[in-house]
């Protein structure tokens, strides 16, 4: 159990549940999406965990400085640009668009600032220019790489192994067997353009950033160089975190953020989804057949740090719990709303237990329809508890 008024969150470098106390003013850095395909469930259920974050610190009464940066350009936005046959920057425009569409629709706070890698150039090539001159980089072939051999503490976010960050490494982006790197774990800063890519001019040659490198800068141009709080999916853990970590720790001798969180990945049917499998389950699909609304509650019964399997009868548990709480909030009069006020603050507290938030919900809801209880805010309390997880009530009647 957690103690009144404090939240309780997984730090994921440290392995364990621990306080999350900021101060009044809390600055989080949420990673976005690279916008080369629609919004899917695993991004939904990434920043459906930050915003009931967000929802409780102000509850709290904290005010939170959210930034989402969108990957405009990377390894992966400028091969499907091409392969569509459309430029990389308005396939990005296209994407986002839907993104903003389907998080707005699924109620989600705003960002307050969302920094585009295409216009934080100069911060990034001021950041590389930072590590050079601290001696944590070397060239190759044109290539400016981070050497994390000057760096005591790489790996230390993860906690992985050398095996399995150089495992993760090739799966995810890096390039282990590149023999220009002095160490398979060293990682791309900046790199030249190949033909046909945007290009920008810089201290170490003409080129483009390299992934890592554009959060750091983005972070520390928009919050700070140490943060609160910096998350994303699980699979961003290694490599992105660990390095982002790395270079902003050799660029300012200080953590990039003070508590690290990471959030389980979404399966459909059985199976991981990917875009190569062609099995993402799209929000922009299930929002023009069910009410976002259901969509969330849906969302709402898995722990955020476990990876679930998504069917498609998932949205019936939504739809029919949502009708249920819709009802309930006509009814004149029910249970005491105080104890379900308590249960849902309690269990986001507690390490965003949203499956037990759900079900005082839920309770409270029945007890509304059956008519248990006399007390007259029963209705407006339900209304209030539900807000808490963002999911706005409306009675049919009304």
């Amino acid at each position: 159990m957690t103690s009144a008024g404090t939240m309780h969150l997984f730090d994921t470098t440290k392995g364990a549940v621990v306080p999350f106390a900021p101060g009044v003013d809390v600055s989080m850095y949420v990673c976005g999406i690279t916008p080369y395909d629609a919004t899917h469930l695993g991004h939904a259920f990434t920043y459906l965990t930050f915003d009931l974050i967000i929802r409780r610190l102000e509850d709290l009464g904290h005010q939170v400085r959210m930034v989402r940066n969108v990957t405009d350009v990377d390894d992966s936005i400028l091969p499907k640009a091409k392969e569509l046959g459309v430029n990389y920057l308005d396939l990005a425009a296209q994407e986002m668009a839907y993104f903003d569409a389907d998080l707005a629709a699924l109620n989600m706070r705003p960002a307050v600032a969302e920094p585009r890698a295409t216009e934080s150039i100069q911060a990034i090539i001021n950041l590389v220019s930072r590590l050079e001159d601290g001696g944590h980089t070397y060239q190759n072939d044109g290539i400016t790489f981070f050497d994390v051999a000057t760096l005591d503490s790489f790996g230390s976010l993860s906690g992985y192994d050398t095996s399995v960050m150089e495992a993760y490494a090739a799966e995810r982006g890096g390039r282990p067997d590149d023999p220009r790197q002095r160490n398979p774990l060293d990682f791309v800063l900046w790199q030249p353009s190949a033909d046909g890519e945007p290009t920008w001019d810089s201290p170490f040659g003409p080129g483009r950033p390299g992934w890592h490198i554009e959060c750091s800068a983005m972070v520390m141009d928009e919050l700070g160089e140490t943060i609160d709080l910096h998350g994303g999916g699980n699979d961003l853990v290694f490599p992105h975190h660990e390095c982002e970590d790395a270079q902003s720790r050799a660029a300012t001798g200080q953590p990039l953020a003070n508590h690290w969180m990471h959030v389980g990945m979404v399966a459909y049917q059985g199976t991981k989804m990917s875009k190569s499998l062609g099995n993402l389950v799209f929000v922009r699909d299930l929002r023009q057949q069910y009410d976002p609304r259901a969509i969330r509650l849906a969302l709402l019964a898995h722990h955020y740090r476990e990876g679930f399997e998504w069917f498609d009868g998932d949205i019936e548990d939504g739809v029919t719990r949502l009708a249920r709480l819709d009802q309930a909030i006509g009814c004149p009069t029910g249970p005491d709303p105080a104890p379900t006020l308590a249960a849902v603050r309690a269990a986001l507290d507690n390490d965003l237990d949203t499956a037990t938030a759900r079900e005082a919900l839920d309770a409270l809801a029945i007890g509304l329809l059956a008519g248990t209880g006399d007390h007259p805010d029963a209705a407006s309390g339900l209304s209030q508890a539900a807000g808490l997880l963002g999911i706005h009530l409306t009675h049919p009647a009304a």
